[in-house]
């Protein structure tokens, strides 16, 4: 916790606490971490994950797209680094004799946090002890993907991230089919996001995009 960059927020606190209560629960956990881009989700998923590894179970968190997935390995990797915790990657950026290995090693319990893509949805990839499913921006996934995932391992702690929940989503959170927690409060000195319509212009895309390569 104290590797923690910034200040938690109250809302994100909040969640963080809800989660780990869930988790102690003694029943399998099914909560929504419902807030905006940099409120702090990541930062709930990470210490759910720290929970279950702490007690030999294993972690895999789904990511809709391969940059996604590879920025929330680097994030993980960096705030464990020194445990003796291993976190793999798996996408279609993984090299093929890689993938092979860590097959074998989420199997034999050697991979404690795996993150991935829809690749890690997958029947044949055999997991030692699953504890936790983290589906990362939810509403980029699909309903059947999502049944999937429940068919495929029905009695683990789920826990879905989202700034836009689905409507089924959102029904599910407010008529108490599924715990729902909401980080509505922005991290001291967030920047708001701007949005501005204008007439298209070429000048104004080429700006744009010379701004971000700068940035």
């Amino acid at each position: 916790c104290d590797r923690f960059p910034y200040e938690e927020t109250p809302d994100q606190l909040q969640a963080i606490s809800d989660v780990i209560k869930d988790l102690c629960a003694g029943n399998p956990m099914d909560r929504l971490i419902c807030g905006d881009v940099g409120f702090g989700k990541t930062e709930v998923a990470i210490r759910a994950s720290f929970v279950l590894v702490a007690e030999n179970r294993q972690v895999v968190l789904a990511a809709p797209t391969t940059l996604l997935a590879k920025q929330h390995a680097e994030v993980f990797k960096k705030r464990f680094d020194g445990y003796p915790i291993k976190i793999k990657m798996l996408s279609r950026l993984t090299k093929p004799q890689e993938v092979d290995q860590i097959k074998k090693d989420i199997s034999n319990g050697d991979v404690n946090i795996l993150i991935g893509t829809h690749s890690v949805i997958n029947r044949k990839l055999k997991f030692n002890d699953l504890g936790l499913v983290i589906v990362d921006e939810e509403q980029s996934f699909g309903v059947d993907q999502k049944e999937q995932l429940k068919a495929i391992f029905p009695d683990i702690h789920v826990l879905t991230l989202s700034a836009t929940p689905i409507p089924r989503t959102l029904h599910m959170a407010f008529s108490g089919i599924r715990d729902v927690s909401v980080i509505a409060t922005p991290p001291p000195g967030r920047q708001p996001v701007e949005t501005l319509t204008i007439h298209e212009s070429d000048a104004k895309i080429q700006q744009q995009i010379q701004r971000e390569l700068k940035r």
